[in-house]
């Protein structure tokens, strides 16, 4: 009963997040405002919450990441990806080193594996936090895409890293050649399992649906278990769930560009998907804000691990990791940018240099947040022989200060950069939206005319599919009242309706069809295609409702 209770408390207190974040007059991100309400459950509640790191991992990690791949905009993945790859894999292995060195440095009494597996799992950045922090100064398109992209695959890279850590504090022993081989089984293997995974349950699924029906709810929760299938089948394996739950979200993409799904289950699915995000990310939070005064109150004994007494050596680490983070970030996004420039002028190509604004922007748009607290509590309890893990706590208040410091610098420096920062104008995205419009209308329409005459047939009353058609192909033709004609007059009206709906569904897919059949194409962009065809399903699930 006490689990469900902690539950239920832990779901509130995200519900009532939302509601504080939107009466605030101030732009407090929401992950700040759901930290502070589980420090007040955990100051006021006789609870404490004790969470075994593998089924913490295994509970939020795979469908959160599972839905980044799965909603990523491949062709912005594609477009952007060696700035991408230089973030979410140089940069990732830059901090671990140049940030794990420095720790140790800093902080001598805490061994050199625990100092990386700290780096590594502060890596991975949190683009769900950066979006809430600049909801009121929008980021610019091609950056956001830079940032997300990059969330995708530095999640897997930092916590991979983490893992070889973890590994080399247990045995203490590290081999470079054998880490290498190890990374290549379980990356390479990671991917294969969650696409494999993913492929076979999707043709499972349209077989059975093309053949018996489809049933929303059991697409739905199909969807939801397919993450957790990846990631399991892949640490049976010994190879990286969070590559596998990755690779399966961008496997679910493509799968789902083929349009075979219903409306209504594409409507409902994705709405269930908001809520998991929104509770499993809310929950995050509150949950590093309920264990933020259990933590403090062993400040004093935390910080004689570190060689001081005064709890406030606590805050100086906190605040030099955190600089040492935006420093090497900075650094790295500046070299990265100067030899791209270089490249760009030796092919002959002349590309205006960025704002330093923009370049300040990104580094500080490195904010920490549910990948770090779920990565940092998974350090184990105990080493192989039994005695404690070594500077575990250390770890995991350091982690929890970098979430907390780097998600307030964020919120009030990204809107002092990016305020009056002139962008260029992005019209692709909108005339790509148009052509795709144009298209889907004139399928609609030839769809229409085909139906018509089908259902119409040398029929007798073959005038009212061509009233039916000429309503819908007329955008500008009053609907006729049937509540207030005679009786024949409203048998014929229904009578209307019915193939007008008819008319319309068909039309309607007509229209899904093509979108997809440009997105296979790679005619329009994922993010344009998502947008036109869930305008699509609302409207077929209006009328098949």
């Amino acid at each position: 009963m006490d689990t469900i209770t902690i539950v239920l408390v832990l779901l509130l207190a995200v519900v009532v997040s939302g509601f504080v974040s939107r009466m605030l007059p101030l732009p407090i991100p929401r992950p700040l405002i759901q930290i502070a309400l589980g420090g007040a459950i955990g100051l006021v509640a006789d609870f404490r919450v004790t969470l075994n790191p593998d089924i913490f991992f295994l509970l939020f990690l795979p469908p959160l990441l599972f839905l980044d791949g799965w909603r990523a905009a491949r062709e912005e993945l594609i477009r952007d990806r060696k700035a991408i790859l230089a973030l979410a894999l140089g940069l990732v292995v830059f901090t671990v080193l140049g940030v794990g060195l420095f720790v140790h440095w800093l902080i001598p009494a805490m061994p050199l594996a625990v100092a990386f597996a700290l780096a590594a799992v502060i890596s991975p950045t949190d683009p769900i936090a950066v979006s809430a922090i600049a909801s009121r100064v929008p980021i610019p398109r091609r950056m956001m895409s830079i940032l997300e992209g990059e969330s995708l695959l530095n999640d897997a890279s930092g916590l991979v890293c983490l893992r070889f850590a973890i590994a080399a504090a247990l045995t203490g022993t590290f081999s470079l050649y054998e880490a290498t081989l190890s990374f290549a089984w379980v990356s390479l293997g990671g991917v294969a399992a969650g696409f494999a995974v993913t492929w076979i349950i999707n043709a499972a699924k349209n077989w059975i649906a093309a053949r018996y029906g489809e049933e929303s709810g059991s697409q739905i929760l199909i969807s939801v278990l397919i993450p957790f299938a990846a990631y399991l089948v892949a640490e049976h394996l010994d190879c990286s769930g969070i590559l596998a739950a990755v690779a399966a979200g961008v496997t679910m993409g493509f799968s789902e560009a083929s349009g075979q799904a219903l409306a209504t289950t594409r409507v409902r699915r994705n709405t269930v998907w908001d809520m998991i995000q929104f509770a499993a990310n809310g929950i995050i939070f509150v949950l590093l804000g309920e264990q933020l005064p259990a933590i403090l109150r062993s400040a004093a004994e935390t910080v004689r691990v570190t060689g001081h007494h005064e709890p406030g050596w606590l805050l100086i680490y906190v605040l030099a990791i955190n600089f040492a983070l935006a420093a090497l970030r900075f650094v790295w996004v500046w070299v990265s940018l100067d030899l791209t420039l270089l490249r760009a002028r030796r092919r002959g190509t002349v590309i205006q240099r960025p704002s330093w604004r923009l370049l300040a922007a990104m580094s500080l748009a490195g904010v920490r947040g549910a990948i770090t607290l779920a990565g940092v509590l998974t350090l184990p309890l105990f080493l192989a022989d039994g005695s404690p893990f070594p500077a575990r706590e250390l770890a995991i208040f350091l982690a929890m200060g970098v979430i907390i410091l780097s998600l307030i610098a964020a919120s009030i420096g990204l809107p002092l950069l990016l305020s009056g920062l002139k962008m260029p104008a992005d019209t692709s995205h909108q005339a790509e939206e148009e052509r795709a419009r144009i298209a889907a209308a004139q399928a609609a329409i030839a769809e229409i005319e085909r139906v018509q005459h089908e259902l119409a047939g040398g029929r007798p009353d073959a005038d009212i599919f061509v009233a039916a058609a000429a309503r819908i192909m007329d955008a500008y033709r009053a609907r006729i009242d049937a509540g207030s004609r005679a009786a024949e007059e409203a048998a014929l009206a229904r009578q209307i309706d019915a193939i007008e709906t008819r008319l319309r569904v068909a039309a309607l897919k007509a229209e899904r069809t093509t979108i997809f059949k440009l997105l296979r194409g790679r005619k329009i962009g994922s993010d344009t295609a998502r947008k036109l065809v869930r305008e699509l399903d609302l409207m077929e699930a209006r009328y098949e409702g």
